[in-house]
């Protein structure tokens, strides 16, 4: 069908032309297929777009052919077609900005070749608030899909450790997008500095594959956390957009699930789909978005409570901070009749300090690393372990200063109690300074230590890092010094260094115990440790 005619959407006649006009040559994909794609998928994409002034990205004559970006919604417009009024930016006048609310102006934008459909992070008429953050993955060559997913993985990872539930979609072109849905009062003044601040901080912890720096330059064979997109000004290809690629992709919702299985399979082919196949997916699958739309999460609540990713309900009778306790913030987040976690004694061990690492399969898996330093446990969590090589940085989250007998404490936190989950002593033994004093190594940033344990013996430092917390401070990375050392087993890093026991035996009833009054039975002397490893009774 060529030329100009009228194609009747939902009561309302649409102007349509040039049907059988190819836009995607290598796929033979039409200008009618463009229409009808987003006729099908109107029903998930048309509550993503509601209200979102939207700029237009236009390929009049097929993705082989030279495009354009039009903020201003083009005139004249056919009644159906909202609009939003904006202040330009830098410059004088206003832009009208077209409202996609309907079909009939979702047919009528793909009419004008509008291919993608690239939306505000927030409605109109609040624009000033965004009511998702975005993070867009851009591999730079040979980088891919590939690599995207173990970015985006890490972005999980961290988020999960803030309370804040991430969703992922495939950008449709090179690389992934990962969203924080808010749908809480904000701002851009509070979204933009904290994505920059994410993507600064994941790259200080894996700058090996990590670049939050535009410059084409630096991002060879690395992933461009691209944060800028959080901004009034900025907008973000729409999720079920199709992508001007030499095929008609989609920028597709994903399940975690299917990331994972792309990066360990190295395949970036699972993570692309075309028209059809989105179709397909949506009948299975339904929309996979659809919680974006609604998830209400407060930034700033997950600024404030890191350590609230890890917990359960919070104990029904918190008890009340002591002044100059340093164990208050331990004990306000535990109820003793509920958990067989110690309540802590104050006090340190004979001998040399102590270092545990315990190995916490709560809401999220992770290592909990603690150092005694003035008859405390100063406790970072490490999601992903301690590194055993020069190169990695393993990001470790400073949490509350733990009880020295907490050190021997091994079992499961029952549902429902703040931490919920299985707890095993993964390494214990002792520890040497080799920099300034701890507490001054503390206040400074940096503390630099030699680690005599059952599974880890060697140089580690953990470095203060800025900016994600604004000021407060408890982001640090632990980093291997001196000399690499032998990875970990599978099989030792599911075997406790103090009682023997898998993750799995631990978890069993009979063993739900806390096992802190257990003297030392000369094993770690064995294993070449001067002294043994300390008893957590004084």
């Amino acid at each position: 069908m060529k030329n100009r005619s009228t194609l009747r959407v939902a009561g309302k006649a649409v102007p349509v032309s040039n049907l059988d006009k190819v836009y995607y040559p290598r796929a033979r994909f039409t200008k009618g297929d463009v229409l009808n794609y987003y006729i099908q998928i109107a029903p998930y994409v048309l509550p993503h777009l509601k209200q979102r002034p939207l700029t237009m990205k236009r390929y009049p004559n097929g993705v082989d052919a030279p495009f354009f970006y039009e903020k201003q919604c083009p005139r004249p417009h056919p009644a159906f077609v909202k609009t939003f009024r904006m202040a330009r930016q830098h410059e004088p006048g206003n832009v009208d900005y077209c409202l996609v609310n309907n079909l009939p102006t979702l047919v009528w934008a793909a009419n004008l070749g509008d291919l993608e459909l690239h939306a505000f992070l927030s409605r109109a008429p609040r624009v000033e608030q965004p009511t998702q953050i975005v993070f867009d993955l851009d591999p730079g060559a040979p980088a891919n899909a590939v690599q995207c997913a173990q970015v985006a993985l890490w972005l999980r990872e961290m988020f999960g450790n803030l309370g804040l539930e991430t969703f992922v979609k495939s950008s449709g072109s090179k690389g992934t997008q990962v969203y924080i849905p808010l749908n809480t009062k904000t701002s851009y003044d509070e979204t933009s500095p904290f994505a920059k601040a994410v993507a600064q901080t994941l790259e200080k912890a894996h700058p090996e594959l990590v670049v939050s720096d535009m410059k084409k330059r630096l991002r060879k064979g690395k992933v461009l956390v691209y944060w800028s997109q959080n901004s009034e000004t900025k907008t973000t290809v729409s999720v079920y957009s199709l992508r001007a690629q030499e095929r008609p992709w989609v920028s597709m919702p994903l399940e975690w699930s299917e990331v994972e299985n792309c990066l360990r399979k190295k395949d970036a082919t699972l993570v692309f789909f075309e028209a059809n196949d989105a179709l397909e997916r949506l009948e299975k699958k339904g929309d996979l978005f659809a919680p974006v739309l609604t998830l209400k999460q407060s930034l700033k609540k997950a600024l404030s409570h890191f350590h609230s990713a890890d917990s359960g309900k919070k104990s029904k009778a918190p008890r009340k901070k002591s002044p100059g306790d340093p164990m208050s913030a331990y004990r306000a987040k535990r109820d003793f009749a509920q958990t067989s976690e110690p309540a802590g004694k104050n006090g340190a061990g004979r001998g040399k300090p102590l270092f545990v690492i315990q190995k916490h399969d709560a809401s999220h898996l992770h290592y909990d690393f603690r150092l005694e330093i003035d008859g405390v446990l100063k406790s970072w969590a490490v999601p992903k372990g301690p590194p055993t090589d020069l190169e990695t940085k393993r990001l470790a989250m400073m949490v509350e200063d733990h009880p020295y007998d907490y050190a021997r404490f091994e079992g499961t936190i029952s549902p429902g109690n703040y931490g919920a989950g299985t707890v095993m002593v993964w390494d214990i033994g002792t520890w040497k300074n080799l920099g300034p004093e701890p507490e001054e190594g503390l206040k400074s940033g940096k503390l630099h230590f030699e680690l005599h344990g059952k599974k880890l013996r060697g140089e580690w430092a953990l470095v203060k890092m800025h900016g994600l917390h604004s000021g407060k401070g408890n982001e640090w990375l632990l980093l291997k010094h001196g000399r690499a050392m032998k990875p970990v087993s599978v099989k030792q890093d599911d075997t406790s260094a103090l009682s023997g026991h898998r993750m799995t035996q631990i978890d069993n009833p009979h063993s739900r115990k806390w096992i802190s009054r257990h003297k030392s039975n000369g094993t770690a002397k064995k294993n070449g440790h001067k002294g043994g490893v300390p008893s957590a009774t004084r």
